[in-house]
């Protein structure tokens, strides 16, 4: 029987509006990208399934990724109980009407018919509690509204709903929604020729650095940093010591900074957080918004700039740190050492921490691991011990004053001379 309406209720896939529980492991624009490839995947199957009009209600406008054949309608009301009863409404032409989101990609064309003989209504629950999709014979908002929406019983709710008005309910096989990251991978992993699919693969080995830190920082995830060939660089992951308050090391390479301070590559604060209490004036800076947010929650002050942008005070910090290995930012020590000459006063000081090996010199670019299974893009980076550093400081204004170390840290203290 293919005398029947199949409705999408979709939002436009938007940065930032659509898909906001993928953001624990994807940027809004990830997250939209991958709404869009499984909004796609799910018109590809209702326009190939039987059926006499194809309808999508839709909030936002359409796009290149709308196909034709499709009749667009706006979305109208305010909670989604009302919205999926003026779709139904707005959709009705005296035949059978079955309604789909935009979260079930792997739905099969075969489920979409309209065969419902002996029923009134047909839903299909997912596997979080919600519903995939709600067939009726015709509008009827006593049937929708004041159901609870968005919760785990959901689509138990629905289903009583329907048997309380005396409907006949087809129950038709529960599917997994694509809510969380979670689910985005259990799909993939399923239904690997879906598009969304095919983009959560590539977006799982390409993900932005600066992500996985922030889910670090965050506790979502624990992320290690490796070489390419995916070597651990146990250096490059401690991030348990950085959240932490600064010990007694960190104490003493502070001792020797003179205000203000300015440390470069803050992470959540502890540096900064131990200078304020101290009484020195000092900012940190980071490209990371989780860990300015982490650092001013501390009561320290951070600003969420990469070093080379235009920077408060430059010319009259008395002191630039560099701790944990940030000589590495960027992957050129030496044009780092130049812009920490810029931006300390005459005479000022730049504390850098080295890597323990002196002779270490490695600028090859290192990779971002997630506990969650995604990968960075490789990010640029350098480590090196306090030769190297030596060498790259005879390019810049600044003079080594003393090279000291601890038995699991190595500092070198320079000084601008001009």
């Amino acid at each position: 029987m293919t005398a029947g309406t199949l409705i999408v209720i979709a939002k436009e896939p938007v940065a930032g509006r659509v898909k906001t529980r993928l953001q624990t492991e994807f940027t809004p624009r990830e997250a939209a990208a991958l709404a869009r490839a499984s909004l796609i995947d799910t018109l590809t199957t209702v326009r190939s399934a039987s059926a006499a009009r194809r309808v999508l209600v839709l909030e936002g406008q359409p796009g290149a990724w709308l196909p034709p054949g499709f009749e667009v309608i706006e979305q109208r009301g305010g909670g989604l109980d009302e919205r999926l009863a003026a779709a139904f409404a707005d959709s009705f032409d005296g035949s059978p009407m079955l309604l789909v989101g935009m979260d079930t990609p792997q739905l099969p064309a075969e489920l979409l018919g309209f065969n419902w003989p002996g029923y009134d209504a047909v839903l299909g629950l997912t596997e979080d509690g919600g519903y995939w999709c709600l067939g009726l014979r015709e509008p009827d908002d006593e049937a929708l509204i004041g159901v609870p929406m968005s919760t785990e019983h959901t689509g138990r709710d629905q289903l009583r709903r329907l048997e309380r008005l005396g409907k006949r309910v087809l129950l038709l096989p529960t599917l997994r929604d694509m809510d969380t990251p979670w689910d985005a991978a259990a799909i993939a992993a399923e239904y690997p020729s879906l598009r969304m699919s095919r983009l959560f693969r590539r977006l799982e080995h390409a993900a932005h650095p600066a992500l996985l830190f922030d889910q670090a920082l965050g506790g979502t995830a624990r992320v290690v940093a490796t070489g390419i060939d995916g070597r651990t660089l146990s250096s490059l992951s401690e991030l348990d010591r950085w959240q932490s308050p600064a010990d007694e090391v960190d104490r003493l390479a502070l001792s020797r900074c003179e205000g203000p301070v300015l440390d470069i590559g803050c992470g959540p604060g502890r540096i900064v957080t131990a200078l304020a209490e101290q009484g020195i004036p000092a900012l940190g800076v980071d490209v990371s918004p989780q860990a300015v947010s982490l650092t001013t929650s501390r009561g320290a002050a951070a600003l969420q700039r990469p070093v080379q942008d235009r920077l408060p005070a430059e010319g009259r910090w008395g002191s630039v740190v560099l701790m944990d290995g940030n000589i590495g930012i960027g992957g050129d020590p030496a044009d780092l050492l130049r812009r920490c000459a810029e931006l300390v006063r005459p005479n000022g000081l730049v504390l850098v921490e080295v890597d323990p090996d002196d002779d270490l010199d490695d600028t090859a670019p290192i990779v971002l691991r997630s506990s969650t299974g995604r990968r960075s893009v490789p990010l640029p980076w350098a480590r090196i011990g306090s030769r190297t550093l030596l060498r790259h400081a005879r390019t810049t204004a600044l003079h080594p004053i003393e090279d000291w170390r601890t038995p699991h840290r190595a500092f070198l203290t320079l000084r601008r001379t001009a």
